[in-house]
């Protein structure tokens, strides 16, 4: 005979009482899983940093979820990913570039078993975020501890949900630091709009002497072009442009730098090259020869009808001086790469009454058209020759137009300075 004891058939009774058993346990569950999305849900309400987020996250996980090693990784742009969170009981990831070129082509919940993922071995599941069919986090668990009834699959489509929850905030927090960023900036940028009209003269004479007018257009909203018009002792007027290197907001600083300078020099009568060679040290000084400008500076003299120029690399200046048209080319190499500069060539040309001058940068000769043809210095000229006989005004606003029908609407890429006087 056996002496193996013959199963006692389950009562109806006990049948019930473990069946809700098993439903007050699966209860049970699902109330801590909706505390547990009530919790998170509260904390991003309450616009926690994604510090305290991941901490409730791991609470979740380890003390209602029974899991023994967590680790997240979540994208932080394109080319960056951050490992947020590294259970004590999990090692840290040496790279982690390299962890999520080997996670990136999983896309839905696997067993890492199913997969040579190296250090990552030590976990059991890869559970993905996706957005737009792109990684954006990876959760990785292990020594998930089970109990009777437990179905993994529900636990890990759980922590899924939570894992969503978290990365989602995370990309929702980014989104709205760029956006706040962006708003931040485009204020700074209007401040600096306001600020650099302000360095830039608005009011330019028309008198018995000297006819002057300007057209300034940035490539955005600040730009590193500079002109400026000053009048001097001793029946003298000094006016120059300029361009400084790069665009934006650095270059704006640059030329906000050049005005004050020379204006706080131009004042204490240095002859020119001691003048430029003064800009050209203190520009050096600032940029470390890390940026540069192009200037253009003349002075005029009412009683000898003479003007003095420097050229500093920059774009030649016209005189129309009865009826000869000439390039003020004198002067010497850009300022603010050479600490030195090798040479100062003062240029030095009688003026005829009712004589133009036309200083502009190369965002106006460098205008281009559609099929990358330049306007060039030489269609100035032409203009030039053909309208001395404008005012002013007439004539800076027509070579404007002329220069728009060339370009045919093609985008501007560099500011555009135009400057020009009539010496009466």
């Amino acid at each position: 005979m056996s002496d193996t004891p013959t199963p006692q058939p389950i009562s109806e009774l006990d049948f019930f009482r473990k069946r809700l058993s098993t439903i007050e346990r699966l209860a049970a569950t699902k109330q801590q899983q909706m505390k547990s999305l009530q919790d998170i849900t509260e904390a991003i309400n309450h616009n926690m940093p994604i510090y305290a987020l991941v901490k409730i996250y791991e609470n979740i996980l380890r003390a209602h979820q029974g899991v023994g090693k967590v680790l997240l990784l979540m994208k932080e742009s394109e080319e960056k990913w951050a490992c947020e969170l590294v259970s004590e009981t999990a090692k840290s990831i040496d790279n982690v570039f390299g962890a999520v070129k080997l996670l990136s082509p999983i896309a839905t919940i696997q067993e890492v078993k199913n997969h040579q993922l190296g250090q990552l071995n030590e976990f059991d599941y890869i559970i993905p975020v996706m957005h737009k069919k792109e990684p954006v986090g990876f959760a990785l668990i292990g020594e998930i501890k089970e109990t009777q009834g437990d179905v993994i699959e529900d636990k890990l489509k759980f922590i899924q949900t939570i894992t969503n929850i978290i990365v989602v905030a995370n990309e929702n927090k980014k989104l709205f630091k760029s956006q706040l960023d962006q708003m931040l900036m485009q204020k700074e940028l209007r401040v600096a709009e306001e600020m650099q009209k302000m360095l830039i003269p608005n009011q330019l004479p028309a008198n018995e002497k000297v006819e002057v007018a300007a057209y300034y257009k940035a490539h955005k909203s600040i730009g590193g072009d500079y002109y400026d018009f000053i009048q001097l002792e001793n029946d003298k007027i000094a006016f120059c442009v300029s361009d400084v290197s790069g665009k934006g907001i650095s270059a704006a600083l640059l030329m906000a730098n050049l005005q004050a300078n020379l204006r706080a020099l131009i004042t204490r009568n240095y002859p020119l090259d001691q003048l430029v060679d003064i800009l050209n040290s203190k520009i050096k000084e600032i940029t470390q020869g890390e940026k540069y400008i192009t200037f253009f500076i003349g002075i005029f003299d009412y009683k000898t009808r003479l003007l003095q120029y420097v050229n500093a690399g920059h774009t030649s200046s016209l005189l129309n001086s009865s009826g000869e048209i000439k390039e003020l080319d004198q002067g010497c190499t850009i300022l603010g790469m050479f600490s030195i500069l090798p040479f100062i060539n003062v240029g030095e040309v009688a003026v005829a009454p009712n004589s133009i001058i036309v200083n502009y940068t190369d965002g106006l000769s460098e205008a281009s058209d559609p099929d990358g043809n330049l306007f060039e210095s030489d269609r100035i000229e032409n203009f030039l020759k053909q309208n001395h006989h404008l005012t002013i005004e007439q004539f800076n606003k027509q070579l404007i137009d002329e220069m728009l029908r060339f370009t045919k609407g093609t985008e501007f890429d560099d500011d555009l300075t135009l400057l020009t006087l009539r010496i009466k």
